[in-house]
């Protein structure tokens, strides 16, 4: 099994609630110990946590160095009635049911669940929603809140059966500013005939959600000729986080200068509203390109690089050890024994730094 279960006794919902946890590669490496990091919570987490939670690492991971996405933390929430759970209105029907406990259940997650993460865990309050059918109508609702605690949302062929034009106008019409600070990614299915409505709802949903925005709405709607409900949720949402974090996994190959990075993860941030700074690994690889060039010039732009890392990372005992190489190859050797020092405090057991500091003090 991919994670660790976990329980929560829920005061809202009057019941106990399971959960399962994914933890990144990096999240046990003692030289990670300083990350925190961004929470994906998946809803019918029986069906879709292991599926979202090994793409998530596969896309993030320094194993596979893919680097498309951050690091996350997966959470997936185990369903006790999803009808109940995932449903903001309450439907009519002939026969009495318990409908329209979405609000409530939303409660939960951020009242309980999410306080719980952040005290369990190194989390940083950048969330993403995730669901499927129900699960996606949840998000969608999550998504149009004048307040929320999730930052970004992926709503996979969400069951629009409820909201018909009267009820989506009377959403839309009470829509806020605060709903164009996220993201929202939407995927629909194709079902042929039987799902056409719903389809046409996705659309009409995506396109009032454009013309009410000033400027560029920070979302994407995706249609899947050849997939189905039920199948449409595994490349759904590869293309929806892909969605979010477009531009993350910028190749350093593409990296012309120290500006242009920052330009290009400050469109990043300012598209989600979230600051993401250039990834520490993607640097640190410009760095040593640098100073392996054998250019002078090349490596006096190594520092500005390694120096970035030691500001956006001041806790990673890497960024001064890189840092200190840095001046070592300029022949800086005091202040490269003044970085190694400061990465060797961050991790006693850093021993390049430790047997550097002894090599260059013999030769000072």
């Amino acid at each position: 099994m991919i994670g660790t279960k976990h329980l929560l006794r829920s005061n809202i919902l009057s019941e106990e609630r399971e959960y399962w946890i994914s933890l990144p590669d990096s999240y046990d490496d003692p030289q990670s110990s300083y990350k925190r990091y961004p929470v994906l919570v998946v809803l019918d987490g029986n069906l879709h946590f292991r599926t979202v939670a090994a793409m998530t690492n596969y896309m993030s991971s320094d194993v596979y160095r893919s680097w498309k996405i951050p690091e996350m933390i997966v959470v997936g929430i185990q369903n006790v009635d999803r009808r109940r759970d995932y449903t903001p209105e309450k439907i009519m029907t002939v026969r009495e049911n318990n409908t329209g406990g979405g609000d409530r259940f939303l409660d939960f997650l951020e009242v309980e669940l999410l306080p719980e993460l952040d005290q369990e865990f190194r989390t940083t309050p950048y969330r993403i929603l995730y669901g499927h059918s129900l699960g996606g109508l949840l998000a969608s609702h999550a998504y149009l809140k004048k307040k929320t605690l999730f930052n970004s949302f992926i709503a996979i062929d969400p069951s629009f059966g409820t909201w018909d034009s009267e009820t989506m106008d009377k959403k839309l019409d009470s829509l806020t500013e605060q709903s164009f600070e996220r993201f929202i990614y939407l995927a629909t299915a194709n079902w042929g005939k039987r799902n056409i409505r719903n389809r046409d709802r996705h659309v009409r949903f995506y396109e009032a959600l454009n013309s009410k925005c000033i400027g560029e709405l920070p979302a994407k709607l995706e249609y899947f000729e050849n997939e189905d409900h039920n199948s449409v949720p595994v490349i759904a949402f590869h293309n929806g986080i892909s969605a979010i974090f477009e531009g993350y996994g910028i190749s350093y190959r593409d990296v012309e200068s120290k500006e242009q990075l920052i330009q290009h993860f400050q469109a990043l941030s300012n598209r989600l509203s979230w600051d993401f700074p250039p990834p520490e690994h993607l640097v640190n690889q410009l760095g040593y390109q640098m100073i392996q060039s054998g250019n002078h010039e090349d490596k006096s732009k190594a520092l500005e690089f390694f120096r970035m890392n030691v500001e956006n990372y001041p806790e990673s005992s890497n960024s001064y050890d890189s840092l200190g190489e840095a001046y070592e190859a300029l022949g800086d050797t005091q202040k490269a024994i003044e970085y190694y020092k400061q990465s060797l405090e961050l991790n006693p057991g850093n021993e390049n730094a430790r047997m550097k500091i002894k090599e260059l003090n013999t030769v000072k």
